[in-house]
């Protein structure tokens, strides 16, 4: 491979860009390429959440290098509203998980703290702690415009030397000494690399190298809920779900009159088609956010549904990104896809470990990330969400 190769990355999502950014600040030539606009995929369909209110210690640590990213791009200029993050508990044993969740951030810089069931109304005033025992809050999450993330990276791409080709469809792919032609509808690019980052297509553009990719296109729904005033205070994000369990009800801040809903647990077996769905949000979705928000925050001051819309979430068996070759005897290959609902806040992370990938043959970056590579006992069709 050459000392400086030429990568093209397929796909203008947050992995697609974030790998893009990452790769041309190590001064590697890089063209990005999306059959679409640049965040027209599942990216440009998400709620923007960025947080680090989890359990695992490996997922708290993939944030933390993401964190620090979307620190320095906020520095530069990135929109990030830090209104807070609450995960929340049903159980005593959850509430243990979070305390242990707390020493983990707080010895890697971050700050979060757990409260208890009768002090959540402090963070929240309208809600019911009906069934709770408590919950997890770093108030320095929060969330962030995808299609503007992607935009923002995409000029740093360019001002770096990069190319990013929108509206660029990908027809056939061959293999070269040392490299790739890629056969797009409007002409041939040779490369010496190729990441794979086509979220919801990934597996379609991994057949056409001849690989399998087991990522499944998860439909997931948001809407809007308008309010008749302000409710006074910022509401943070608020997620009942640990570990699979829980509704899956999250809800957070838009606007002073808006918040925005969805669910994040969905039990339907069947993948979406990403060519061929429906982007709107079907009424018996609304139906159910709707008593889920009535159960939780039952008061909210002339709450009533918008708009709403639906989109992919990319996921895995295991419910983890894949970043890595699939076939480690072809390295010059990368996949970077199957973040799931995390994939906005994991981009950073996934950006840089497909650099490495692509610069050094490895994830160096991050102790034990090797993981993720989609493996053989990884990469396996998947059943639903648990």
């Amino acid at each position: 491979m050459a000392a400086q190769p030429h990568v093209v990355i397929i796909g203008a999502g947050t992995l697609g860009i974030c790998s893009a950014a990452a790769l041309t600040a190590e001064g590697a030539t890089v063209t990005v390429l999306d059959a679409q606009s640049i965040a027209s995929g599942s990216s440009g369909r998400s709620v923007g959440v960025v947080g680090s209110q989890l359990t695992d210690p490996f997922e708290i640590l993939l944030r933390v290098h993401s964190l620090r990213l979307l620190r320095q791009w906020e520095a530069l200029g990135l929109g990030f509203n830090h209104i807070g993050y609450l995960r929340l508990a049903r159980t005593a044993e959850q509430m243990e998980l979070f305390a242990r969740s707390v020493r983990i951030q707080e010895e890697a810089g971050l700050r979060s703290r757990v409260y208890g069931a009768s002090e959540l109304q402090q963070l929240v005033p309208h809600m019911s702690t009906d069934g709770l025992e408590g919950g997890l809050f770093g108030p320095d999450d929060g969330f962030l415009d995808p299609h503007e993330m992607c935009t923002f990276l995409a000029e740093r791409v360019r001002a770096a030397g990069g190319t990013v080709h929108q509206f660029r469809r990908l027809l056939d792919v061959a293999r070269r000494d040392g490299g790739y032609v890629l056969q797009t509808d409007k002409g041939a690019i040779e490369c010496d690399v190729v990441i794979n980052a086509a979220g919801a297509w990934a597996p379609a553009i991994a057949r056409m190298f001849g690989q399998t990719l087991h990522v499944r296109p998860e439909r997931h729904e948001a809407m809007l809920i308008h309010l008749d005033e302000p409710l006074g205070y910022t509401m943070p994000m608020v997620m009942d779900l640990v570990n699979g369990e829980g509704t899956g009800l999250n809800f957070r801040h838009e606007s002073r009159t808006e918040l925005i809903t969805e669910i994040h647990k969905v039990d339907s077996l069947a993948p979406e088609d990403p060519d061929a769905y429906n982007d709107q949000c079907e009424e018996a979705s609304k139906v159910m956010l709707a008593e889920l928000l009535l159960e939780r925050v039952p008061e909210l001051p002339g709450a009533r549904l918008g708009r709403g819309w639906a989109g992919l979430y990319p996921v895995t068996a295991d419910h983890r990104p894949f970043v890595g070759p699939i076939d480690p005897s072809e390295p010059t290959l990368v996949t970077a896809a199957g973040a799931g609902g995390y994939g906005i806040q994991l981009a950073p992370v996934i950006g840089m470990l497909a650099a490495d990938w692509v610069l050094k043959g490895a994830p160096v970056s991050i102790p034990g990330a090797e993981i993720l590579a989609p493996t053989p006992d990884r990469n396996i069709a998947s059943g639903g969400h648990a």
